[in-house]
């Protein structure tokens, strides 16, 4: 993860939109809140304000092109590294299409699919085509990611019709850049350890009792709580998925195994986010080589693996601990039972057998339960609840040292 600047770098894209003359404003509002920016445009965008007025407001080289010369040999992925925040505005409705469906045809989109930085996009575009079912579902699709959306206002368009469609208050559109570029530092200092993924218990040299845990969650928490500043260490059982930017990747494949790691990573840490679904259980003798099947038995003894969050609870000291429940019935009771028995400061209950929403989904429906309540969330990206789950736990954390 490379090293934090003392002011949060705020990448602002400009698209082609007569509003683009009030990404000056935006520009001069948030270097005036202590953000530095740097702007990249598109070719449109160099139609309605040139680039040298970007680059008197900003002090700071203004990216058009995907061949412009520039400092860095590979642009976009620079920008991508260097932004805290990445804020489109005025976004239009062929941005935000692209954005929506991961095309990356100029330096400003191609920037936005290689950054790990919170999007912000206020869009700006005739009221029609706001409110046309396609961009809708462009933006529901980029918000469902994380996406943060400063919606439009209404009035007196350029095009003379009246309604929604006029990009925001300029002092909005920096309102949420200021709270997301706050939010990409609000870990900084903190030591957390994330379990992911699934343990895979052998029964021979072939077979083996597990479940189908992906480890997105986790890894999506893991990125995320990187991104923010914290030292994360990501513990997981057997996935396909590639180590995490910036994270520190123990792999393991049994219970056993992911219990030595996490004892051992979570000593001296603030908190620990639990979201392996490590088996309860594991055969007491399991074999070598291959059982064939003629000499398979019929019944397997099984054994008891360490609880790995009870364990930590129960010395559990100053560090946050945040579990989770897949369960497939009274789910927020359950919650709430773990909750107490384990000395959990929230627990993430999710119900597992929701139609696309289970295991190996790319979206959630979770409760927040707490010893203050339960908060139902609707349904979203895992990165999304990522940022969600952080927000909530930040706030517990001590102050970091």
């Amino acid at each position: 993860m490379s090293e934090k600047r003392t002011a949060p770098t705020v990448v602002l894209g400009v698209t082609g939109c007569i509003a683009a003359y009030k990404a000056c404003e935006l520009a001069r509002e948030c270097m005036r809140r202590g953000m530095r920016v740097k702007v990249v445009m598109t070719e449109n965008a160099t139609r309605f304000v040139g680039a040298t007025t970007f680059r008197a407001l900003t002090r700071e080289p203004v990216a058009v092109g995907m061949w412009d010369e520039a400092a860095a040999p590979v642009q976009h992925v620079s920008l991508a590294e260097e932004a805290d925040v990445l804020v489109i505005a005025p976004a239009t409705a062929n941005v935000i299409a692209k954005l929506a469906c991961g095309r990356a045809d100029d330096l400003l989109t191609t920037t936005a699919l290689a950054t790990e930085a919170t999007l912000v996009l206020a869009p700006a575009m005739n009221v029609h085509m706001w409110r046309d079912e396609a961009t809708q579902a462009n933006l529901e699709a980029l918000r469902a990611r994380g996406a943060i959306v400063v919606p439009p206002e209404s009035g007196e368009l350029a095009c003379g019709e009246v309604g929604e469609g006029r990009l925001a208050e300029v002092g909005d559109i920096a309102d949420a850049v200021e709270a997301e570029a706050r939010r990409s530092r609000d870990l900084e200092g903190s030591r957390i350890v994330v379990t992911a993924g699934p343990t895979l218990e052998p029964i021979d040299a072939v077979r083996h009792i597990g479940n189908r845990s992906s480890g997105k969650t986790g890894f999506r928490i893991a990125e995320e709580a990187a991104r923010r500043g914290a030292a994360v260490t990501l513990v997981t059982g057997p996935t396909h998925l590639p180590d995490p930017f910036g994270v520190v990747t123990v792999r393991v494949t049994t219970a056993l195994e992911m219990h030595a790691a996490v004892i051992e990573a979570a000593e001296d840490v603030h908190a620990v986010i639990a979201t392996a679904a490590v088996s309860d259980f594991r055969p007491a003798a399991p074999q070598t080589g291959k059982v064939k099947k003629d000499a398979f038995p019929s019944a397997i003894a099984l054994e008891r693996n360490p609880d790995i969050l009870a364990e930590l609870g129960e010395a559990k000291g100053r560090r946050v601990l945040v579990g989770f429940a897949a369960e497939t019935a009274d789910v927020v009771a359950h919650a709430r039972e773990k909750l107490a028995a384990k000395h959990l400061d929230l627990v993430v209950a999710n119900d597992v057998s929701e139609p696309g929403l289970g295991f190996g989904a790319d979206s959630n429906r979770v409760t927040l339960v707490t010893a203050d309540g339960a908060e139902e969330l609707p349904v979203m990206g895992k990165r999304a609840l990522a940022r969600v789950l952080l927000d909530r736990i930040s706030p517990l954390l001590l102050p970091r040292g």
